[in-house]
């Protein structure tokens, strides 16, 4: 049974300006007799102005005043010629102040439930697509303070919620891990099919023949060693360059051969160098001034003459 636009009001207006009884009010509004008896001894909804339902066409006076002399009968709503459009789901709406913990709350999904797409995690939280995906690549821009948090504790979500996207994300991806109706892979092919198969002859391929040891022996030479492999023939060196041809020496007499035998030696001793003597520079006279003649003293009494 649909309830009006806003019971507490609509009870407070039937409260004040009708004879319904509790239950019937209560039943009509969705609310408790206690409520409603709370109401009407006026500790309950002090400051709720109340709402006439008959001007909103929520009721007729009709249907007011025949559950009036009914007791047991309950109040029915108007049914409205054009039915209301339900509210579409749009993205959810977070308070300003828990909307700091969303990126904490998407690390805690990325990191236990990383089957969950990004459109489920951002119509669970309520965020954006780049948000996700900066999170993911630690590119976001406070990635250092974010530190992961299971959503249902902040008040993000139910975990009711949270337990329908986990479901609806794992059966997503076993539907496109192994689509349903497709067989599963079969190394052997089952025993019917190898009963029912005609057998298919086998085509044997040509084995070369093996010669006989027989053979390998008279192909060997006589004297039973291997022959050698041909050594590859290394290059020639390139010959040398004849040497010039020094002109013979004029035969000498061995008197004089013998003579410069000790000067050759001689020549040969190192000379030890001698060490002069540095002489030092003499030390230069040091003139001493003159001394000057002394001035004549003159007397009082003798008179200064000019030269």
């Amino acid at each position: 049974m649909p309830k009006p636009l806003m019971p507490m009001a609509t009870a407070v207006w039937l409260v004040d300006n009708t004879s319904l009884s509790f239950r019937q009010i209560g039943r009509f509004c969705e609310l408790h007799v206690l409520e409603v008896q709370a109401i009407a001894d006026e500790t309950v909804a002090q400051t709720i102005v109340g709402q006439d339902p008959t001007l909103s066409e929520q009721l007729t006076r009709a249907e007011i005043e025949r559950c009036q002399n009914d007791p047991s009968a309950d109040l029915q709503l108007v049914v409205d010629e054009v039915p209301a459009q339900p509210r579409t789901k749009g993205p959810r709406y977070t308070p300003v102040s828990k909307r700091q913990d969303k990126p904490d709350a998407i690390a805690w999904i990325l990191r236990h439930h990383p089957e969950i797409s990004d459109a489920l995690i951002g119509h669970l939280i309520g965020t954006t697509k780049p948000t996700i995906e900066a999170i993911r690549s630690r590119s976001h821009w406070n990635i250092q303070n974010i530190q992961p948090k299971d959503p249902v504790s902040f008040g993000l979500c139910s975990q009711k919620d949270l337990d329908e996207t986990v479901h609806k994300a794992q059966a997503k991806a076993a539907k496109t891990a192994k689509p349903d109706g497709s067989p599963t892979a079969q190394t052997d092919p089952p025993p019917a099919a190898q009963a029912t198969a005609p057998a298919t002859p086998e085509v044997q391929e040509p084995v070369a023949e093996e010669p006989a040891a027989e053979e390998l022996a008279a192909a060997e030479p006589e004297t039973g060693e291997p022959e050698a492999a041909p050594q590859a023939e290394e290059p020639a060196a390139p010959e040398a360059a004849p040497e010039a041809e020094e002109p013979p020496a004029e035969d000498a007499p061995a008197d004089q051969a013998v003579s410069e035998q000790p000067a050759t030696a001689e020549a040969v001793e190192p000379v030890e160098p001698v060490e002069e003597p540095i002489e030092e520079p003499a030390a230069e006279p040091v003139e001493q001034p003159a001394e000057q003649p002394a001035e004549p003293q003159t007397g009082a009494g003798q008179d200064t003459k000019e030269p």
